[in-house]
């Protein structure tokens, strides 16, 4: 049986890669590692060849003279320099159509590695609307490559290219490719190294688009003038914090309808449980564990549906790249630079592909820094707590007759966390000798934001939190409903029987440490598993007001713990426990990353030392003056 044939996409940052990807795979990926490093790796195989096929999305990059682990990972790959990676077979340069200037850097430099390569020119609906012309059989005899029109936000944009690899694959599938593949070393790269070597370069690539490519002297008028407002370094400021705004308050008040939907549909379930099936242990772990449980976490997948929604429309419309230039000079009086900016806005999502990304920054004491401020980024895996501690504590006002005052408040709860990360990469920059590496990065057109790119990163961020539901929070309620429900009280009993539970007795352990924040011991016990994933801290504080008597399902899961949790906390405990999440690493998944990243157990232990540190502080802090006010 032939080996499949192996494709990689490689192409600057920006230039329609991924979404190529998505396309030819049928947006079937594997996304792992590379061995050894943290970088992401997705695979795919190749859908309507004839021969098997498999296609790599390797990480993005302006040149082989790499300066970040993020393109050195990608050189190596095309090198066969990765351990445990077969190099591929066959390249597929990337390049936007709309800046080919740029994109043939890189391909005229792979072109010396004497490799088989195809160029795809992808925007091209988007050059031409723009009034770029380009002669690309011209272009392809300039350059000695298949030059390949590409549109990826069509549906039939890439049959062309699907064509030619499959008529390229009948002919690579009688060739022993592997056998007469040789490790290839760095002699031609190097050569181009020289000053005299670039510039000729340069000349060679301006005279092929000169002779190949006609094009307007400036870009769209109303282009110019966006830019004019959204780089303004006032109104630009003003601007992204508008967007913020909408955004948090989008999250509260867009949600509601689909979020009843869910509620009903779990009050509905919880109850003809509790009416139909006999009194028993099972009723009780259905009723109190699986659905109070799950049924208090699901119920917040909206919200996250419509931040990430956001998130992916800035993405595609090339706003999250002029926001990097505009908070580029506010951070580097912070000791870092444009370069951290997409690290931590990633860092909203999650912190862990967050840290991952930093891999893109050229200086290694702001990547440190980078790292260190990155869970300070509220994850998604804290909008389920916050959302059911506003929902409980907070009014759904409308605040100067347009925001809403819980949406308002989760804006401030992201606000705190920003404005602390700033501070603490202030402090941890203040003292490091300065290197100046300037931030270069290309703004892409402005463009409409590609529907199937959006319904694909949603599509993978639902699941990812389905996934999650179905395991991790699972596993982890189970096991709360379990410590909460064994041993039984005795006979003589003078307390609610869950106090004499496991999670009963743990939670009175702790509730000493910290009484000077207000946690009483349900709040405790709920700490413990969220160190697995976040959002189980509502779960087990349903699960524990569930079994322990202080809820009922009539109102629906989460109206029940919004009950529960009026009854038994104060204004001030709330405000101390949202403090908390604000602050504390409560992931292990977080530390584990930092500890791959830094390869230190040092910094490891240091960047869980100051977090928990600055979340005890913060909810103390908090706790006392809002006590102090009410």
């Amino acid at each position: 049986m032939l080996a499949p044939i192996r494709f990689a996409l490689i192409g600057n940052p920006n230039c329609g890669k991924t979404s190529l990807f998505n396309r030819l795979t049928g947006a079937r990926a594997k996304v792992a590692n590379y061995p050894g490093v943290t970088v992401e790796r997705r695979s795919g195989a190749l859908t309507g060849l004839a021969n098997p096929a498999e296609i790599l999305d390797l990480p993005g990059t302006y040149s082989l003279f790499v300066t970040s682990p993020d393109e050195q990972v990608a050189r190596d790959m095309i090198l066969g320099k990765i351990a445990g990676e077969t190099r591929p077979d066959v390249l597929i340069a990337v390049v936007d159509a709309t800046n080919l200037r740029l994109g043939l850097r890189l391909v005229m430099e792979l072109k010396t590695l004497n490799r088989p390569m195809i160029l795809a020119l992808n925007q091209m609906d988007a050059a031409r609307s723009r009034g770029i012309s380009i002669n690309t059989a011209g272009l392809s005899r300039e350059i000695g490559i298949p030059v390949i029109e590409t549109v990826a936000v069509s549906r039939h944009g890439v049959d062309a290219l699907r064509n030619i690899l499959a008529d390229h694959s009948r002919e690579w599938a009688n060739k022993p490719l592997a056998d007469n593949t040789q490790t290839l070393s760095l002699s031609s790269i190097d050569e181009l190294s020289r000053d005299d070597s670039i510039e000729e370069l340069y000349k060679h690539i301006e005279n092929i688009i000169a002779a190949q490519v006609i094009q307007p002297d400036e870009q769209p008028l109303w282009q110019d003038r966006l830019d004019s407002i959204v780089m303004h370094p006032i109104l630009g400021l003003v601007v992204l914090f508008s967007i913020l705004l909408v955004i948090f308050n989008a999250v509260f008040a867009w949600a509601t309808p689909i979020t009843d939907v869910i509620k009903a549909g779990t009050t509905i379930l919880s109850a003809a449980i509790t009416q139909y099936m006999p009194e028993g242990i099972l009723k009780n772990f259905l009723a109190d564990g699986l659905i109070a449980g799950i049924g208090a976490v699901i119920v917040f997948l909206p919200q996250i549906i419509i931040l990430f929604f956001f998130i992916l429309v800035l993405e595609d419309t090339g706003y999250l790249t002029r926001a990097a230039f505009l908070l580029d000079r506010p951070m580097r009086g912070l000791g870092i630079s444009g370069r951290s900016f997409i690290p931590l806005l990633s860092s909203f999502a999650c912190a862990v592909p967050g840290i991952m990304s930093t891999r893109t920054i050229s200086d290694p004491r702001e990547r440190f820094i980078t790292i260190m401020i990155a869970p300070l980024m509220t994850c998604s895996a804290r909008l389920p707590v916050y959302a059911l501690i506003i929902g409980a504590f907070i009014p759904a006002k409308t605040v100067w007759g347009i925001f809403n005052q819980q949406g308002l408040t989760l804006f401030a709860l992201y606000l705190a966390g920003v404005v602390s990360a700033a501070i603490v990469a202030w402090v941890m920059r203040r003292n490091q000798p300065r290197q100046e590496f300037p931030l270069l990065l290309e703004l892409p057109s402005y463009r409409w934001p590609m529907a199937y790119h959006l319904l694909m990163g949603l599509r993978e961020r639902v699941w990812i939190f389905l996934r999650r539901v179905g395991t991790i929070i699972l596993s982890l309620s189970i096991l709360i409903w379990f410590l909460c429900t064994y041993p039984g009280a005795p006979a003589n009993a003078l307390h609610p029987a869950i106090e004499y539970s496991f999670a009963g007795q743990l939670g009175s352990l702790m509730q000493p440490i910290f009484a000077p924040l207000g946690f009483n011991w349900q709040m405790c016990i709920a700490l413990i598993p969220a160190m697995g994933a976040r959002e189980v801290a509502v779960s087990a504080l349903a699960t524990v007001y569930a079994v322990g008597g202080n809820g009922s399902v009539n109102g629906g899961l989460d109206t029940a713990l919004g009950t529960a949790l009026t009854h038994s906390w104060s204004l001030p405990v709330a405000l101390a426990y949202l403090a908390w999440f604000v602050y504390a690493p409560q992931c292990i998944s977080t530390i584990a990353v930092v500890r791959r990243e830094t390869n230190s157990i040092k910094a490891t232990t240091y960047f869980a030392f100051y977090l928990f540190a600055l979340a005890y502080f913060a909810a103390w802090a908090t706790f006392q003056l809002a006590t102090l006010l009410s």
